[in-house]
């Protein structure tokens, strides 16, 4: 079990092509941590940013019946990834993993392994 700081460590580190990484209360949309980002890259902005983009992905999905849990959401720009990872089990509910990719330098498939593993160690 791992704390907020090291998991977020581990993001930045183990995942190539990491630009920026943050925890986030999508009930409030508050940055509980975050690691890397910049001038260019405000943290603490896109994670408010995307509480938006969770809240209204779980309003769609209840509209039309879906009965099965977001596992994460990606978005795609010309240079980047922006992947969300909802957290599950203790005490993640409410939480998710967000991660911003160099996409010339990031293997996408590994980087959801790797939030994966991640979501398994840190503890909240």
């Amino acid at each position: 079990m791992v704390n907020v700081e090291t998991s977020l460590k581990e993001a930045m580190t183990s995942i190539e092509g990491s630009v920026g990484a943050a925890l986030v209360d999508y009930t409030s949309g508050m940055a509980l941590g975050t690691l890397g980002g910049g001038k260019e890259l405000d943290l603490t902005v896109a994670a408010a940013g995307n509480t938006d983009v969770i809240r209204a992905k779980a309003r769609t999905m209840e509209m039309l019946g879906i009965k099965e849990d977001i596992e994460d959401v990606l978005i795609t720009l010309g240079s980047q990834y922006h992947l969300i990872r909802l957290l599950k089990g203790r005490g993640g509910n409410g939480l998710f993993l967000y991660i911003v990719l160099d996409k010339a330098k990031s293997n996408l498939a590994m980087a959801r392994h790797q939030l994966k593993r991640i979501e398994a160690d840190l503890e909240i």
